[in-house]
């Protein structure tokens, strides 16, 4: 069974969280990452992107990098940006987006849950991000950004975080992106003794986002206990830092992709071999719609007019197995027949379906990990950016209808793996609210 236990944080103080927390190390690259330091001066990103401390165009993987990184974090501890805190903790960590809430336990699981399956996952890794990151742990002594995990929602747990969200919260602020993070901290004996308990009656967990931390901090655990043959287990190296949510309050957005050339064909010849393939094929209007546009025509169709009125947004897939396909300077909707659907809990997805179905065989994308035809576009940039790689660096674009939890957790519980860019979960977690020391 599961074990999430609590753990002695570093966070900020009160009054510099805002400015110290920052989006994914991920979500940036370099020149985005100094921009963003350049703006707030104590973001994390000098720590998880400590190459922007040196001169542009210094590589993100060279030691000194690394060493800076370390130095940075004991320095902002030293100058009191962070505190230790004395006693081991739980904390409740309250995402709002759009009105809409997610409250999940801030803790570290086990890398032996994560290597017996107890942890599962959906995802393969690369090598190569999994390198920087065990360099960066490694070198830090410290995990800095939570591994996102879900579980099957328990009322008792549920409990617990509602009586700890009555409390007075250790942060509150609403960062850039309009999104308000709230934390918590959960320390009495009992209430921490309630949620080790809970968790230790839940055998499967699933990584919704952060597999590469994940790995990478498993590895690091690795290597240390290979380093220290008489570890007891107890040592933090053993643990991962991570959040855990509740299934029914998580959304997952869709993961869009653009393909750069048509494979040699024309529009036209295009559009004919989706239809030779038994996809259904529907324009549903001829030019670019701006969003909040009303005006309609009387010889529209009603289709038209409502993606009129309500803006490109209106152009997403409505349900499984239909796509969104921006081509010249026209949407389409593409439906898949019921004789090319799939029971699968891969193959049934819609990612694997578009792949199937039109990436491979129509514009001879074979592997979408590693073909530089393709690329992918999270559903959180909306469709307008769709059109706008179109419009400058691409031939077509597909929407898709993003996968459910209840997808999710059928194939990692099939031992399955999802394509590459399935998921795109909102609200990220913030990194450097958090820090879990493996010393």
């Amino acid at each position: 069974m599961a074990q999430i236990t609590p753990f002695r944080a570093i966070r900020p103080t009160a009054d510099k969280a805002a400015q110290i927390a920052a989006l994914p190390y991920d979500v940036y690259n370099s020149t985005e990452a100094r921009q963003e330091a350049a703006k707030h001066p104590l973001s994390f990103l000098r720590i998880d992107r400590a190459e922007i401390q040196f001169a542009e165009g210094t590589s993100p993987y060279e030691g000194k990098v690394y060493e800076k990184a370390r130095d940075t974090l004991q320095q902002m501890v030293a100058e009191g940006d962070f505190i230790r805190e004395t006693d081991d903790c739980y904390y409740v960590y309250e995402l709002t987006m759009n009105g809409r809430v997610q409250t999940g336990i801030c803790a570290c699981a086990s890398i032996d849950d994560y290597e017996n399956g107890i942890i599962k996952k959906h995802e393969n890794t690369r090598a190569e991000k999994e390198k920087d990151r065990i360099q960066h742990i490694d070198t830090l002594n410290a995990q800095t950004g939570p591994i996102f995990l879900a579980y099957r929602s328990k009322e008792e747990i549920n409990r617990i975080v509602t009586n700890a969200k009555n409390q007075e919260a250790l942060y509150d602020f609403i960062s850039e992106d309009g999104i308000r993070h709230r934390v918590f901290v959960i320390n009495g004996e009992n209430e921490k003794s309630a949620i080790c308990e809970a968790f230790a009656n839940i055998s499967e967990i699933y990584i919704a986002d952060g597999h590469h931390r994940a790995a990478s901090a498993v590895k690091v655990g690795q290597k240390r206990r290979k380093e220290q043959p008489d570890f007891s287990g107890k040592e933090e190296f053993n643990r991962f830092l991570s959040v855990l949510f509740p299934d029914d309050q998580l959304l997952i957005m869709d993961y869009n992709r653009v393909v750069k050339d048509l494979n040699a064909r024309s529009k036209e010849e295009f559009l004919q071999k989706i239809t030779e393939q038994g996809v259904l094929l529907e324009k549903v209007q001829d030019v670019p719609v701006q969003a909040g546009t009303t005006k309609a025509d009387d010889n529209q169709s009603k289709e038209q007019q409502s993606v009129q009125a309500g803006g490109l947004n209106a152009l997403r897939p409505r349900k499984k197995s239909e796509f969104s396909m921006y081509l010249g300077d026209s949407w389409y909707r593409l439906t898949l027949p019921e004789h090319l659907k799939n029971n699968h809990p891969v193959l049934s997805l819609d990612v694997s379906l578009l792949q199937e179905h039109l990436l491979e065989p129509l514009l001879g994308i074979k592997d979408p990990r590693t073909d530089e035809r393709i690329d992918f576009v999270g559903g959180i940039r909306g469709m307008e950016e769709l059109e706008r790689r179109v419009k400058t660096d691409s031939a077509v674009a597909f929407a898709v209808y993003p996968p459910s939890m209840k997808e999710l957790f059928a194939v990692a519980d099939a031992g399955e793996l999802m394509p590459p860019k399935s998921t795109w979960f909102e609200p990220k977690l913030r990194s450097g609210l958090l820090i879990h020391e493996i010393l």
